[in-house]
């Protein structure tokens, strides 16, 4: 039997019953969606792709193969997911965290603290090129600052996502940056100037909504509070800047380029370095009377590389601030990511998503449309496919021709696809993206999604250039084709 191609109504039953799923997962569950019920609700998704699949003529060996493919592409995001609950346990441990926390809380005004947590996480991510690597760093310590000040998880969660895709998307160094010129067949730096055009004024407007919803905010500090855990972190740890030198050298790792995953179990085994020279009281408190003093110490990073670090302060609250981490900590997200990315290929095995794309550009006619559809496009392969890269890869591989045809220069599509799939992978959860976000900074998409403006402002305001025609701009015709004095100029 031939394989056929799928009708429009093939390609919507599997992204109506998904939906469906999905939103009957967060009805009954609740936040703890993500912990299991949304993985089923991808692999029942899948399940009714694999049947449409079977109908159109496609062997169940073709499609396992695709999805066996589609969860190898996760593997390096795995390690990495990995490297960073081990590099969040021993960075517990070793007070660079706390630190962090510490010194957070007394330089930071809570009226200014989403503005500057934003413009603090761009400013790392365009330095070393990672989302990621920033949210699980400085995110997490702002995390711990956002609580010592009483202030919103939720909205400073946002914050940290708008500023980290912000410094990811405009940095040389980032993956993303070099992957949407490389598709589309711009220049990198080309790309980057074009999409400074839409990226910087969401930026700067994100910033002044953080700045209003800062000074509009009921904060009202609790100074005892924070007395009470600045305390506690003195009590319990050696504070010094000593302990931010893992995070230098991390950050400094990554400015060199070197990978991200190398980076960041480096920086997990530094932290571990770190905990045995700097926060000796610390170990002896936590490790049995009755063990051997080295045997304990090794027994205790060991068991925070792989289960987390754990204290008890005698404030359950606190407790919870300062513990964390561990490898095991992120199993659920990794079975998140294999669940999705198993959807996902199984859709573009079956060529699912191409059939929206060219039911699509049927209705395309003009720039501002076809941009527009780009753009939505690239969202829904995130939610689809729940991989960052392939809302970049696909759509840009389905669009380029269109965009040549229509004499519209490669820089548009590049910007279009970042504007695009980039900026909306973390505010699903069940992309990788999201998935990751939430096991990082502990709060979940759907509730810092609404608060991370640069975000959603920034297809929005793409998809206003486009209809507007600001900086769009075309082909330039090939020499052969000009007069000579053209030529000559």
């Amino acid at each position: 039997m031939s394989e056929k191609q799928p009708s429009f109504l093939d390609a919507a039953i599997p992204l109506i019953v998904l939906i469906i799923l999905l939103s009957g997962s967060v009805f009954l569950f609740g936040d703890n969606s993500s912990y299991g019920p949304n993985q089923i609700a991808l692999f029942m998704a899948t399940a009714v792709a694999v049947v449409i699949g079977l109908k159109n003529g496609y062997r169940w060996s073709v499609m396992e193969k695709a999805m066996v493919k589609g969860i190898s592409l996760s593997l390096g995001a795995v390690l990495i997911l990995l490297s960073v609950g081990a590099l969040i346990g021993t960075w517990m441990l070793s007070g660079t965290v706390p630190t962090l926390i510490y010194y957070g809380l007394q330089l930071l005004s809570p009226s200014w603290f989403y503005a500057a947590s934003c413009l603090l996480c761009g400013i790392v991510a365009m330095s070393i090129g990672s989302s990621w690597t920033t949210a699980a760093t400085i995110g997490v310590a702002l995390i711990g600052v956002a609580a010592g000040l009483g202030l919103s998880p939720a909205i400073t969660a946002g914050a940290i996502v708008s500023g980290a895709y912000f410094g990811d998307k405009i940095s040389p160094l980032s993956e993303t940056t070099n992957l949407a010129p490389a598709v589309a067949g711009a220049d990198l730096f080309d790309h980057i100037r074009h999409m400074l055009w839409t990226t910087v004024p969401s930026f700067v407007i994100a910033l002044l909504l953080f700045t209003i919803v800062g000074f509009n905010s009921d904060v009202s500090s609790d100074f005892a509070r924070i007395d009470e855990i600045t305390s506690v972190l003195q009590d319990n740890f050696a504070i010094s800047f000593v302990s931010l030198i893992p995070l230098f050298v991390l950050l400094t790792m990554a400015i060199k380029k070197v990978p991200a995953f190398p980076t960041v179990f480096i920086g997990a085994l530094l932290g571990a370095v770190w905990a045995v020279l700097f926060q000796q009281d610390l170990l002896g408190r936590l490790i049995a009377a009755d063990v051997p003093s080295a045997l304990g110490i090794t027994k205790l990073i060991w068991h925070t590389l792989h289960a987390g670090f754990t204290i008890d302060t005698g404030n359950a609250s606190l407790n919870d601030l300062l513990s964390g981490g561990g490898m095991s900590s992120m199993l659920n997200t990794i079975w998140l990511v294999f669940s999705a990315m198993m959807f996902g290929a199984t859709i573009e095995k079956i060529g699912l998503l191409r059939k929206f794309v060219s039911s699509i550009l049927h209705f395309a006619r003009s720039t501002g449309s076809l941009i527009t559809s780009t753009i939505a496009t690239c969202f829904v392969t995130n939610v689809l496919t729940a991989d960052q890269y392939m809302s970049i890869v696909m759509p840009g591989r389905m669009y380029k021709e269109e965009y040549e045809r229509r004499n519209l220069a490669p820089v548009n599509l590049s910007r279009t696809l970042e504007d695009g799939g980039t900026i909306t992978s973390p505010l699903i959860p069940w992309n990788t993206c999201g998935a990751y976000m939430h096991s990082v900074l502990q709060v979940s998409p759907l509730d810092y999604a609404f608060y991370a403006f640069f975000n959603l402002i920034n297809p929005v305001l793409a998809i206003i250039y486009a209809y507007c025609g600001i900086k769009i701009l075309k082909l330039t015709p090939p020499d052969s084709l000009l007069q000579p004095t053209q030529a000559k100029a």
